[in-house]
């Protein structure tokens, strides 16, 4: 391609780069356990979609205090949503008790420490969060 002036090669440029993030604005992180049922009927269900994603294992690379605070606060949901209240980190830590007692950093500082701990699959973007797997609350929040 022959440009009349680099002006043009600029503009091309920008315009290229723009409709690069317009397409990848929204990331949307999946933090799933592999061996859960859930999460990969979840996965199958976002790529039969066609929905791009990045998939973190949840155990080795849990979301971090910070993330599940923003998390927490974009959902709107109560900081108990997220604990994965069938899992044996629940159970084992008596977590039914200890989350009346708990304050809110103590609890997020629990679920960062110990992915199992959280309700999972977690989806965390922007401008949404969800917890656990629901196809109507994923129709709705998701770009199909």
């Amino acid at each position: 391609m022959r440009l009349a002036t680099p002006f043009q090669g600029i503009s091309y440029m920008l315009d290229a780069v723009m409709g690069l993030k317009a397409r990848t604005s929204t990331s949307i992180s999946i933090y799933h356990y592999p061996k859960c049922s859930t999460c990969v009927k979840a996965r199958r269900w976002l790529d039969a979609k066609g929905i791009h994603y990045d998939l973190v294992d949840i155990v080795t690379s849990p979301p971090t205090a910070e993330e599940i605070k923003a998390a927490i606060e974009i959902s709107g949901l109560p900081l108990s949503r997220f604990f994965n209240t069938s899992g044996q980190s629940y159970r084992q830590g008596d977590f039914k008790t200890k989350l009346k007692s708990m304050s809110t950093e103590e609890a997020v500082a629990a679920l960062a420490a110990d992915g199992k701990l959280i309700k999972r699959p977690l989806v965390i973007a922007s401008e949404f969060t969800l917890v656990g797997f629901k196809e109507p609350e994923w129709l709705e929040a998701l770009p199909t």
